[in-house]
């Protein structure tokens, strides 16, 4: 099995070729194999977005915001008015526009940690682009540890994109993840233990209102001769009845008729009971974390983290949704200057973020008063172009 330590050393690559320097460790760890997500992505999804609601919001929240944010195009040198990168954005392909496309990335990005999307075309910038599921699809890494390929897998059907040579017809964005070389690192796989806490109690809480949503109580029965049991024709009949006459929200209040030797004793919430909702709340709070979205932007009680509302929704564009937009929008902006072969930047417009402009305006008070800065410095500054906007020349 260890043949390949006794091949021959093999010609002197040309000068141009260049490879990582880490290609051979990375071979090492399976060469040829696809490597699957050790983590399985619908289970996770289905429990933490499409079943839980706090998941659901976050995703929602975070995904709505980022695909609403407006995004110039622009290099080094201008900002540009009309561009072909902008109205392929605005028109990526016949069932969707601009934000209905980023917002399914954005979400299979959030979900999965990994978000696929694919150019259709046959040379130059794309025609069309759309979004793939990270569920569907694989990695294909070659001798070098790199990929090769990407497999999208449906009903048993299986698509090939060769990425090895050429443009790449697929953009692959993935979060950061410290053991995994092809796949990224999903804020549901963080939050997995907080999602199962929250939906046990959730399911506790339906069982309670099932229960007339009062605590369970004890039928106590002494027959009349000293017996201590029923036999099993009344047991059946008396479990027949609770279910039916005493169970349920529709139930709540009404009287039990207890006869022979039949006494109820109520019992009353445990301590452990009472913490309950207070264990909810908290893993709820572990979930928004998880997403960086500040509980009391979801209702969640108890977090006095920020100030007030404008605060936190300050803190939420600041730190959540504005690095996520920079980094998938600036991956887009790699890939489509490769097929264009023109070197193109899509970053968001802070100008017109309404939830930033106080800072916004505090940033453009201080560098206009430093007169030691030329106009130039200036804009760099501010992330602007060289030339203002539409300005050709």
């Amino acid at each position: 099995m260890f043949d390949f330590l006794n091949r021959t050393k093999p010609e002197a690559a040309p000068v141009e070729v260049k490879a990582s320097a880490t290609g051979r460790v990375m071979a090492m760890s399976g060469a040829g194999r696809v490597a699957w997500s050790p983590r399985d992505v619908v289970s996770l999804t289905r429990a933490g977005f499409t079943g839980n609601p706090i998941g659901f919001r976050a995703v929602k929240m975070i995904a709505e915001a980022a695909a609403a944010l407006p995004v110039v195009v622009q290099d080094a040198a201008r900002r540009y008015d009309t561009h072909p990168v902008q109205s392929l954005l605005a028109r990526p392909n016949a069932g969707q526009g601009r934000a209905e496309l980023l917002e399914a990335l954005f979400g299979q990005v959030l979900l999965t940690g990994n978000g696929y999307l694919e150019a259709v075309a046959d040379e130059g910038l794309p025609v069309e682009m759309h979004v793939l599921r990270s569920d569907r699809m694989s990695v294909v890494p070659g001798v070098d540890g790199w990929p090769v390929g990407y497999e999208y897998l449906v009903n048993g059907r299986k698509h090939r994109f060769a990425v090895a040579e050429g443009l790449s017809p697929i953009c692959h964005i993935k979060s950061f993840h410290p053991q995994d070389d092809h796949y990224g690192f999903s804020p549901l796989q963080a939050a997995a233990s907080a999602i199962d806490v929250h939906n046990a109690a959730s399911r506790w809480s339906k069982a309670l209102l099932d229960n007339a949503a009062r605590p369970s109580g004890a039928l106590v029965y002494r027959g009349a001769d000293g017996q201590s049991s029923l036999t099993a024709d009344q047991y059946d009949r008396l479990l027949g009845e609770m279910e039916t006459q005493h169970q349920g929200a529709r139930n709540a209040g009404r009287p039990m008729l207890l006869e022979g030797g039949l006494d109820w004793k109520p019992m009353g919430f445990s301590p452990s009971d009472m913490e309950f909702q207070k264990t909810k709340e908290a893993a709820a709070r572990e979930i928004a974390i998880a997403y960086g979205v500040p509980p009391m932007l979801l209702g969640i009680p108890g977090d006095a983290t920020y100030a007030n509302y404008q605060e936190a929704n300050r803190a939420f564009y600041r730190l959540t949704v504005l690095p996520l937009a920079t980094r998938v929008l600036s991956a887009i902006a790699v890939w489509l200057s490769d097929h264009g072969g023109e070197e193109v930047a899509l970053r968001p417009d802070l100008d017109q973020i309404s939830a930033l402009s106080a800072e916004r305006d505090a940033q453009w008070r201080r560098v206009s008063e430093a007169d030691f800065l030329t106009a130039a410095e200036k804009r760099n500054l501010l992330g602007l172009p060289a030339l203002e906007v539409g300005d050709g020349s």
